[in-house]
């Protein structure tokens, strides 16, 4: 159990989101001119975490592939296109494990087909921050809570032809990390926000010498919601992470037992990108105008509502077109899979140096034997970045199916 000071909570979360590592934290970044490195940061940085274990062993790739139970997060457009009329899965994430055993990222999702064309979802995530101990400047106890952030999401799903389907979901975030504590004076209260995602897929037979597949694309902007804050006077508003992913996949049925998939998704946060602000030549020192405002030497005022933050983040990096492509992250997953039973995965993500810096393999592996499957993903960081919260450990995704249960109990 670890012993925090009220005061020094600020800097337990600060840490906490370091950790999720360039997964985005909280959006009070300053640069200043000379400076490469410029993250674009957010509130609520869970909801990016990959939460199962299939995409989280292809390089956390999911827009395009074969929709299964966890398609919530990564395309609900998806959900149509399966075959079985119902189904769960729960998954589990141990987090920092080499540091902390008690923070952990739980998500249970699970889908109903009303009718061929029409398909209906929810699902929750839910993370855990652990136990935590709050004493006052004397050192003092004042309590022991278990500060916690949670997603509960809704979908609707339907074919729209027989090739293309939509989809449209909500989603309620709360987000309680100080637990109603006074922080350096000030009260404090859960962070919470609506959003929605609207996704699209797509699905196309083709044929090749002596083989079969199929060709599919999709496209999901998700988190699109009401900045979040956790101050009684809301001065200070956070964005959630907003995020556009699209992408293609290609699957070959080699022959009756062996299939495999290629597939990539393109990231992109749909936030404004932190501006750089102009410093005094001689003492380095910011420059304000005459309302107290840092005066912007390069880019855009990241100050501005949702709708206008979401069409800025395409124009509105200091360093110009190049530094828009670094804020594209680059996903590439393959999937083997035998006789519909066995599966092997691996995949490669690529983030910028500038934008976070996240880059690493993954390896993953499936079962499923009649009712039930499992998946596995392992995480390797590479490219000599800071050490990831997944490394080292073994993320794992118990799938249920309905129909093989209700086929069972008919024999």
């Amino acid at each position: 159990m670890r012993v925090f000071s009220v005061m020094r909570i600020t800097l337990v979360v600060s840490v906490i989101i370091a950790s999720i590592s360039t997964i985005q934290g909280q959006n009070d970044k300053v640069t200043y001119i000379g400076q490469d490195l410029n993250t674009i940061t957010t509130a609520v940085p869970f909801l990016q975490i990959a939460p199962d274990a299939r995409a989280g062993g292809m390089g956390e790739a999911g827009v395009s592939s074969a929709p299964d139970a966890n398609s919530m997060h990564w395309n609900p457009a998806k959900y149509t296109y399966l075959e079985n009329s119902m189904g769960f899965s729960m998954s589990y994430s141990p987090w920092l494990r080499a540091l902390v055993s008690d923070i952990n990222l739980a998500y249970l999702t699970g889908y109903l087909k009303l009718d061929e064309n029409q398909t209906v979802a929810g699902s929750l995530l839910y993370f855990s921050l652990g136990d935590i101990t709050f004493t006052d400047i004397q050192g003092a106890t004042i309590g022991n809570y278990r500060p916690n952030e949670f997603a509960l999401s809704a979908s609707y799903a339907r074919k729209l032809t027989q090739n293309l389907s939509g989809a449209v979901s909500a989603r309620f975030i709360n987000s309680n990390l100080t637990q109603g504590q006074s922080v350096g004076g000030a009260s404090t209260k859960p962070g919470r926000s609506i959003a929605a995602d609207i996704a699209l897929y797509s699905e196309h037979d083709v044929e090749f010498p002596n083989m079969e597949g199929y060709f599919a694309w999709g496209l999901n902007i998700s988190n699109i919601g009401s900045k979040i804050s956790y101050s009684d006077d809301n001065t200070e508003r956070d964005f959630i992470p907003t995020n556009l992913r699209f992408g293609p996949s290609l699957t070959l049925d080699i022959d009756d037992y062996n299939r495999l998939s290629f597939m990539v998704d393109v990231n992109k946060l749909l936030i404004p990108t932190p501006p750089i602000y102009a410093t005094d030549s001689i003492t380095g020192l910011p420059i304000f105008d005459d309302n107290g405002e840092q005066i912007i030497a390069f880019g855009k005022d990241p100050n501005v509502s949702v709708p206008v933050g979401m069409f800025q983040s395409f124009y509105d990096a200091p360093g110009g077109f190049k530094e828009e492509m670094r804020e594209f992250a680059l996903a590439v997953g393959v999937e083997y899979w035998y006789d519909k039973q066995f599966a092997i995965r691996g995949g490669y993500f690529y983030e910028n140096q500038f934008k976070g810096n996240r880059k690493f393999f993954t390896l993953g592996a499936g079962l499923r034997y009649n009712v039930f499957g499992l998946d596995f993903a392992y995480l390797i960081p590479t490219g000599g970045q800071a050490r990831n919260p997944l490394e080292n450990t073994l993320r794992f995704t118990l799938h249920f199916d309905f129909d093989a249960f209700q086929q069972q109990n008919r024999q």
